[in-house]
């Protein structure tokens, strides 16, 4: 089946644009008459297989590969392949991520591990101001070849094909190419978000060339075409991704962070050029590993393994609220509400003292999702009162579930995610789900691109700790994964899928997928409304975050309880996810307004 989406927008915009331009194309060829999947929506209901994405390429994307016969695996790399296209200031082949995946014949949860890594010769003392002990202005370690790590989406597409796919990576990143080459449609965010990186975007040739085409921002109903990426993944589909990890484009990547632009001026941005040999990226390895895994009221809850803290603090804040009976409060939602915010609290207190990556910190993983170890952490919870922040971490080391106990130490270290990032969400006939968050960081990542590649490179190290310290287990070392919140989540009941769902932004995606488990477990919320509630985020701060909804819901409620005023945001998250319904079809559910709306399709509609 042909694509259709954004690609059928470009088509029109540029038969619109013959008369000028000379390049006449059909928008015909791009869809095949089903008119509900020319445009974005929010909720879709059917069988045979489902996605739901941010954008309708990459959605649409997946729905081709699945009805042709690929699987959700194959579907997922398609869709994420898409979105490197059209969401390149999000995700791509420049950054890495996290893919859970359900196998339905072995009733099985499996992970891959596809988290950027630093240099071997990476300095501790990376993002800090020469001779001083205080760290640069974000925005200038953000903007800088220092800031970009080895990435892993290439290596994490080819493992999980090879793992759980029945495509070739020539065949699944074919819809991509097609995105790339015809262009897609510059709409208000895209603009927006290019916009905004402007200055970050301007020393670097290659980014400028390609996003602000003549110097300008790209201009709202134009189509961006981008044949270098378009040339590059032709290269991963011919001849494999060690043409990424040891071929030229490795040599380019390195060529590229190596001579970055950099200026002297510590608080003038770009920052510091890179470190980084092709000894890295040949060395690099995504990595398989285990789930965490907690039962919260009967539903296994399947999520990520350090190096992310997205699966050990969700399931930790389970474990806690555990212990409460919020279904019998559904009634008194800003009760609820008030659980919901302490325990994440103590959750985030302990990813801040305990988690980092396991190859270079001992992470008490176990431990932390002990539910001994949650019924004690809810000991600090009153009822009643919302405890100051921030809270201090467990004791790992020394629990019997018993109140009162004695907490640890503050963990002394702070978020140093950005809010940007993508997921996907996909399911197919066979029962197979994939749920897999990828990210460049930054919204625009280094805001560097590979000059002739099309791609930008992540900005994933400025997700370590700034200013060394020993006692941090997401100090900054040689080969080191910066600890992660990303969170993708698969939840099980009676061993067969029942929800999967993620959401990008930094730090907020634990409380994003926390609170939409809350949504639709406690609360019985269906999957749509539990997604586009809105939503708050307590991250162990004297200032919770809120968006306006939230605040004008619930903020006076909340107050009553001891909670602090809330510092308003636009928007926390964007948020996908795919319900399977006990008479076997599946609810794709996306964001109704967030980040511009999201794409949900199914194969095979239903009423």
């Amino acid at each position: 089946m042909p694509h259709m989406g954004r690609r059928l927008a470009a088509m029109t915009a540029a038969l619109a644009m013959s008369v000028t331009t000379g390049a006449l194309v059909s928008p015909a060829s791009a869809h095949s008459g089903q008119a509900d999947e020319t445009k974005k929506t929010p909720t879709a209901t059917g069988y045979g297989g489902a996605v739901s994405t941010v954008d309708l390429d990459a959605s649409a994307a997946a729905i081709e590969v699945l009805r042709k016969g690929g699987n959700a695996v194959d579907a997922a790399v398609a869709a994420a392949a898409t979105l490197g296209v059209t969401e390149p200031y999000s995700a791509g082949v420049g950054g890495g991520g996290y893919f859970v995946f359900y196998d339905a014949r072995k009733g099985e949860v499996s992970t891959i591990d596809g988290r950027e890594t630093a240099p071997a010769a990476m300095p501790r003392d990376a993002f800090v101001k020469p001779g001083t002990t205080e760290a640069y202005p974000f925005i200038k370690q953000a903007t800088s070849g220092m800031s970009v790590g080895v990435p892993g989406t290439p290596a994490t597409w080819e493992r999980a094909l090879d793992r759980w796919g029945s495509l070739s990576l020539g065949e699944v990143l074919r819809p991509a190419i097609e995105v790339a080459t015809d262009g897609f449609v510059v709409d208000e965010t895209f603009r927006q978000q290019t916009d905004e990186n402007d200055e970050r975007f301007r020393p670097f040739a290659a980014t400028t060339e390609l996003f602000l085409p003549g110097g300008q921002l790209p201009v709202v109903g134009s189509v961006l075409k981008n044949p270098d990426l378009a040339g590059t993944y032709r290269l991963l589909a011919e001849k494999g991704v060690d043409e990424f990890y040891e071929g030229p484009i490795a040599d380019e990547i390195v060529t590229t962070v190596r001579n970055a632009p950099t200026n002297p001026d510590p608080n003038t941005l770009p920052g510091p050029a890179g470190v980084m040999t092709t000894e890295d990226l040949d060395a690099y390895k995504a990595l398989d590993q285990d789930p965490t895994h907690v039962n919260y009221r009967g539903y296994d809850v399947y999520g990520m393994a350090p190096s992310s803290s997205g699966g050990t603090t969700v399931g930790e804040a389970l474990n806690i609220l555990e212990v409460f009976d919020l279904p019998a409060l559904a009634n008194d939602k800003p009760k609820v509400l008030h659980h919901y915010l302490e325990a994440s609290a103590l959750a985030f207190a302990d990813r801040g003292k305990y988690v980092g990556d396991p190859a270079f910190v001992d992470v008490p993983t176990e431990e932390l999702l002990d539910p001994v170890f949650g019924k004690e952490r809810a000991c600090e919870i009153d009822p009643a009162k919302a405890a100051p922040k921030p809270v201090a971490a467990g004791d790992v080391n020394a629990y019997d579930g018993a109140c009162p106990v004695e907490p640890a130490a503050l963990s002394g270290n702070s978020d140093t995610e950005n809010i940007n990032t993508t997921n996907l969400t996909v399911s197919d006939k066979w029962g197979n789900v994939v749920e897999y968050t990828l990210t460049i960081e930054q919204t625009g990542g280094s805001g560097i691109v590979v000059p002739g590649r099309g791609f930008i490179l992540n900005n994933e190290l400025t997700d370590f700790s700034p200013v060394y310290s020993e006692t941090d287990p997401n100090r900054i070392e040689p080969g080191k994964r910066p600890r992660s919140s990303m969170s993708p989540t698969i939840v099980l009941k009676d061993g067969e899928p029942f929800v999967a769902l993620g959401s990008p932004g930094g730090a907020t995606i634990i409380t994003t997928v926390l609170q939409t488990l809350i949504n639709r477990i406690d609360l019985g919320m269906d999957i749509s409304d539990a997604l586009a509630a809105p939503r708050a985020s307590q991250r162990n701060s004297a200032t919770p975050q809120a968006e306006p909804a939230f605040i004008a819901a619930y903020e006076r409620q909340l107050r009553e309880y001891g909670h602090p005023a809330f510092s308003s945001v636009a928007e926390l998250g964007a948020a996908t996810a795919i319900e399977f319904l006990p008479d076997g079809r599946a609810v794709a559910a996306a964001e109704p307004a967030r980040r511009g709306g999201g794409s949900a399709l199914v194969v095979k509609p239903s009423p």
